[in-house]
This record gives structure tokens, sequence and C-alpha cells, in this order.
């Protein structure tokens, strides 16, 4: 039987059935220094998805990475497409994973996609980034999730 990867497995380049099997205590320390490390650790924004997931609010780092990804698009064809798709999927009201983000920043998308630049949304991506800095990031650093891995890890250092 196969296994499917999870998008943050691949993400990540993990096995899926312990994708953070590889995590050193150093990497683990530095999540809970700030945001900026957490998210420019290799491990970092794998396990921080995760728990985004039990508070049904993955949708915000998984705009974030899309945005990483769409900043990087050349061909102006490309980027229309997936401007397109991300306004559709992230920015239409109603959406199947909307984010939370102001109407004057929303209709500056609509305005800009028409003729889609790299940095089309960088301003939403700013606004989720904040989201998860300020609410969701405290909170993971307090969760079940992140203490049981300060445990694992400790366990199998000692």
């Amino acid at each position: 039987m196969s296994r499917r990867t999870c998008w943050l497995c691949k993400i990540c380049g993990a096995a899926p059935e312990n994708p953070l099997s590889n995590l050193t205590m150093e990497e683990l320390l530095q999540w809970a220094q700030s945001f900026e490390k957490l998210m420019a650790t290799k491990y970092g924004p794998v396990a921080y998805a995760a728990y985004l997931k039990t508070e049904h609010s993955e949708e915000n780092i998984q705009f974030w990475v899309a945005c990483e990804t769409y900043k990087k698009i050349a061909s102006r064809r490309s980027r229309m497409y997936q401007a397109k798709r991300l306004y559709k999927v992230y920015i239409q009201p109603q959406s199947p994973r909307e984010i939370n983000i102001d109407s004057s920043t929303r209709e500056a998308i609509i305005r800009d996609i028409q003729e889609p630049t790299q940095t089309c949304f960088e301003e939403a991506q700013k606004i989720v980034y904040m989201h998860m800095a300020r609410d969701s990031y405290p909170r993971f650093l307090k969760s079940e999730m992140y203490q049981k891995l300060l445990k694992s890890i400790q366990s199998n250092n000692s």
C-alpha cells in the first residue's frame, strides 16, 4: 500500500511517518526565540503548520508559503495564472481557504491581479504573517504539541 506524502513533508523533505524525526534541540529552542527564527528554520514551518491545522487556521501558512513561491515566478503568463489561482483560493470572499485581510487590501489585489507583479500579494502576506506572529505563535509555544516535542527531544538527548 502506498502512502500519500503530506504537503508539509514535501516542504521539509521528511518521511511521512515522522516529518520531524531529524529535529534537533538547537532548532527546537530557536523556535521559542522569535516567530522569525521559527519560520527561518528547516522544520519550524512544518511543525507550526501542523499546529495551525489543529486551530483550523492552516490557510494562513499555506497562503504565506504560496506567496513565497509566487514571488519567484519569472514568466508573465505563469504569474497571471498563479495570481488568479491565489485570488480564487485565498482572497475571494467565501473562498475555500479565505484569509483574514481588510477590504482595502483585498480591493488592491483585485486591481493588481489584472496585470500581476511579483509583489501584488505582498501586503496580504504581511498581514497574514502578522496574524500568525501575534496570535497563533504564542499559543503554539504553549501548546501540547510543542511541549511534547521538547520533552521528546530532551529524553532522546539524555
